[in-house]
């Protein structure tokens, strides 16, 4: 049992409250999982040329400082540092191939969570309530965030097993349910020279969606595909640089509840953690169907439901 949680902002004038509006989800779903946590937060887009590294180390007390000089020197490329505890980013236009080139030979205690021109995410082990305390998630600015919290039911609780997976830039997946086939999925990408990083059944659907979507496909035509690959129960609540997407299972089994208002789409795996939100009095309140796809897309200052 895991929770997810989900916040697309359809008022721009809400940017600035994300995360004052998001953490109250997060947190109430700590009674479906206190193993770990994550966020992913989508901002306003960078240049063209520059991306966002999303970094994680697991020694609280990491001198980011020494590391980002590092960086800068190592990678050749000017970078922006902004860091918190044992999270940071780098912004920086060096290729996603030479920072992951660097970070592998002088780095590899760093964890690369994500990277792209919007999206951040922070994730650890431990209850949400701490995590969000530490990493300052109220204060998180954006235009729409995903969030789990997780308990742990086939493999190791660790951050790197956590929620959000990301794989490609600008993509990250949250899933509550179980894959019962993640390692034949494994294998058949794996042939294709896609890389794994844990043994978590999530991993295998965001890298098979992923890359459906470098072949070609759009997020709503890898899910429609997943849907003959992908065995097991499952909610995925996914999100890309300008949109949010969620689909369940044939059967349903793992609880979902959506609120739209003319201001945000809410997405929970229980309607509590929506009680909070303005307006959801007067909100569209629904219960998705079985493997419908729901996706909501950010234009302009509105959202279109497909």
């Amino acid at each position: 049992m895991c929770g997810i949680v989900g916040l697309l902002l359809k008022n721009r004038a809400w940017h600035e409250q994300l995360g004052e509006l998001a953490t109250p989800m997060l947190q109430c779903m700590s009674t479906r999982g206190a193993d770990s946590c994550g966020l992913a937060v989508f901002h306003r887009p960078l240049p063209l040329e520059k991306r966002r590294f999303s970094l994680y180390v697991a020694d609280r007390d990491y001198d980011w400082q020494s590391f980002h000089a590092g960086f800068s020197s190592g990678t050749g490329g000017d970078a922006r540092l902004e860091s918190r505890f044992n999270h940071a980013t780098e912004v920086t236009a060096t290729p996603e191939a030479d920072v992951r080139g660097w970070l592998r030979r002088s780095h590899p205690d760093v964890h690369l969570l994500s990277v792209g021109r919007v999206i951040d995410i922070f994730k650890d082990e431990g209850r949400p309530e701490e995590i969000a305390e530490r990493f300052g998630f109220r204060d998180l600015q954006g235009t729409h965030a995903v969030g789990h919290t997780r308990m742990a039911t086939e493999s190791a609780v660790s951050p790197a097993h956590a929620h959000p997976f990301s794989a490609g830039q600008d993509f990250c997946l949250v899933h509550n349910g179980s894959l019962s086939n993640p390692y034949s999925v494994r294998r058949r990408l794996e042939r294709r020279g896609i890389a794994f990083e844990t043994d978590n059944d999530t991993e295998a659907g965001c890298r098979f969606l992923e890359w459906r979507m470098r072949e070609g496909d759009t997020l709503e035509q890898a899910i429609e595909k997943s849907f003959r690959v992908l065995d097991g129960f499952y909610t995925f609540l996914m999100a890309t640089a300008d949109k949010m997407v969620l689909v369940r299972d044939p059967f349903a089994c793992k609880p979902a509840v959506v609120a739209e208002t003319a201001d945000y789409v809410a997405v929970s795996s229980e309607f509590r953690s929506l009680a909070h939100l303005p307006g959801i009095r007067e909100a569209d309140v629904y219960e998705p169907a079985p493997e419908q796809i729901y996706s909501w897309t950010l234009s302009s200052n509105l959202t279109s439901r497909n």
